[in-house]
């Protein structure tokens, strides 16, 4: 079974690409947080890339900025590459198949 729930701010703005008419996806960086801070005390978070697909691409670049909370329920997928360097690259991602928005955008609390 390959099912993975996750909540958290985005660390960077939704990157959008459209690779033909039909297609397009969206990527992201998630950051959720540890529940456990640092020996210091400061708090801990663990990073994921997110990526997903057509209209639900479509929605999260319209509506996603750095810093907006999200639900995201997909399946993990790795994948490898070869770099311009010639190293082997390899990479765990998660795929989204629905991305919840939650909490208030930035700028907007109180509006009605």
């Amino acid at each position: 079974m390959n099912c993975v729930t996750l909540i958290g701010n985005l660390a960077t703005d939704v990157e959008l690409k459209e690779l033909d008419a039909e297609r397009k996806v969206a990527s992201f960086l998630l950051a959720v947080d540890r529940p456990v801070a640092k020996e210091d005390g400061t708090p801990s978070a663990d990073f994921f890339r997110v990526s997903t697909w057509n209209r639900q691409a479509e929605l999260c670049g319209q509506f996603l900025v750095r810093g907006r909370q999200v639900a995201v329920d997909g399946k993990l997928r790795s994948r490898s590459w070869e770099d311009a360097d010639g190293k082997r690259r390899s990479a765990v991602e998660v795929v989204a198949d629905r991305v919840e928005f939650l909490g208030v955008p930035d700028g907007k609390e109180g509006a009605s």
